[in-house]
């Protein structure tokens, strides 16, 4: 299938777009930073989904909506959300497509974090039951994930730090943060594998949300 991904110079959207090619998809990859990806089935644009003119792809069947920042400033909302919707109204309604994932984060179930960030998240929560509906006449299905903790670049310092490292896994039921390959995965299983879930959302956080203490 032709599988088109936002974001894959790292992190999660390059875990992604391995997997799909590690499973004979084609993959075109959209990021405003190159990529270190070769491999003969892969592609790659730089651009900005969001400042930038997205441009001309074809054919796609799956959209991985995955871009994304966290600056702490009102430009998450651009990005995250805005531009989130832009790939999707370009790339992702019309007869062809199969299925639509987008990456929202815990962030936008809890509130947590900046207050930008959270509330792109959230819109990308609301825009995915949105776009399910939109699609399931082509027989499309759209879904998000929402990762909590994640072992990227981005969380170095908080990998690094100990007493942030102490702090963060206290906050999980298990106490370790996902690999970026194991949330590839649970992508591409809602976008190839799944032809009956749509419009819902996928949390996976180590049990963050779950934790609470008992006071009797």
């Amino acid at each position: 299938m032709k599988i088109l991904i936002t974001g894959t110079s790292s992190g999660i959207g390059r875990a992604t777009a391995l997997e799909f090619l590690s499973n004979g998809h084609k993959v075109t990859g959209v990021d405003k930073e190159r990529s270190s990806i070769e491999h003969t089935c892969y592609t790659h644009i730089c651009r900005d989904i969001w400042r930038d003119e997205l441009p001309d792809i074809t054919g796609v069947e799956v959209l991985i909506n995955n871009a994304g920042q966290q600056t702490e400033t009102m430009d998450d909302i651009d990005v995250n959300l805005k531009g989130l919707i832009r790939c999707t109204e370009k790339y992702g309604i019309h007869e062809g497509i199969r299925a639509i994932v987008n990456v929202a984060s815990v962030s936008g179930h809890t509130g947590a974090e900046f207050p930008a960030y959270a509330a792109s998240k959230g819109g990308v929560l609301a825009f995915t039951k949105n776009t399910a509906n939109k699609v399931a006449k082509h027989g499309a299905t759209c879904n998000s994930v929402s990762p909590g903790g994640v072992l990227t670049e981005s969380n170095r310092h908080i990998i690094e730090n100990p007493k942030l490292w102490e702090a963060v896994m206290k906050e999980c039921l298990l106490p370790k943060w996902a690999e970026p390959g194991e949330i590839a995965q649970w992508i591409y299983f809602l976008a190839v594998v799944n032809r009956s879930m749509t419009g819902q959302d996928v949390v996976i956080d180590n049990g963050e949300m779950a934790k609470y203490n008992f006071v009797w």
